[in-house]
């Protein structure tokens, strides 16, 4: 698992962003693979399910909005994390 401060590093906009659109996206993307590889091995953890349709759902409300107010942040964005086309 990758530290989560290594992460805020490589998507921040300038120094002391922890909270811009690409930093979210970034630490949503990590902790839906991660669960995604947990639940392959743990089939009936619902709980933890639910909780990865509610991140994949905020995700994707972070990357509509990227998309809608800033195209090349949003086409960087989904380049770096390998989402998408």
């Amino acid at each position: 698992m990758i530290p989560k401060q290594d992460l805020i590093q490589s998507h921040r906009r300038h120094d002391g962003d922890t909270g811009s659109a690409e930093v979210q996206i970034a630490l949503l993307t990590h902790r839906i693979q991660f669960l995604t590889e947990h639940l392959k091995t743990h089939k009936k953890d619902h709980s933890s399910r639910r909780g990865l349709l509610k991140m994949v759902g905020r995700r994707s409300s972070l990357l509509k909005y990227l998309a809608a107010t800033d195209r090349p942040r949003y086409l960087d964005t989904i380049k770096k994390l390998g989402l998408r086309k």
